[in-house]
């Protein structure tokens, strides 16, 4: 199978889990390409200063790959900057928010699996 970029479904969310501005999510997956296993696979697009809210997960898992930008990453209330090429895991029970910081767009690859 293959699918083309005209093809991905793109949605613009304002406040998602409360955060700040909008998110744009390019979902690179449909629901019945998880075979059950996951939700979410796809790309984050965040404009400087907006934000996703902290927010826990329960019976998933969560994982970032930074790509292009800066961001304040909030991982369990401790807070680190991550820039491309890092990696963030916000495990089953844990709790995270992520906000575009620095003057440049922030996109990172996430994926979401269930327990």
């Amino acid at each position: 199978m293959i699918r083309h970029l005209d093809e991905f479904k793109v949605e613009k969310i304002n406040g998602l889990k409360d955060g700040k501005g909008y998110v744009t999510v390019v979902n690179f997956f449909e629901q019945e390409d998880f075979l059950g296993k996951g939700r979410l696979y796809g790309k984050s697009i965040i404009e400087p200063g907006n934000s996703i809210g902290y927010h826990t997960h329960e019976g998933d898992q969560e994982a970032y790959f930074i790509v292009k930008g800066k961001a304040l990453y909030n991982d369990n209330g401790e807070e680190s900057i991550l820039v491309p090429g890092d990696l963030a895991i916000c495990r089953d029970g844990d709790s995270h928010s992520i906000e575009a910081c620095g003057d440049e767009t922030l996109e990172y690859v996430m994926l979401i699996l269930y327990n």
